[in-house]
């Protein structure tokens, strides 16, 4: 029975600073879209 290998902390820093770059770029994305549609209800109205 071998030992489970413990993950490279290289690999999880990237790991970890993969997920919270797409969780920037969501946020982003989603205040894109927020600023959209209030420009559109304003210019619309």
């Amino acid at each position: 029975m071998t030992l489970p290998s413990t993950p490279d902390p290289e690999q999880e820093r990237k790991r970890i600073q993969r997920g919270r770059n797409i969780a920037v770029g969501l946020l982003l994305l989603g205040l894109v879209v927020l600023f959209y549609f209030i420009t559109i209800a304003r210019v619309g109205g």
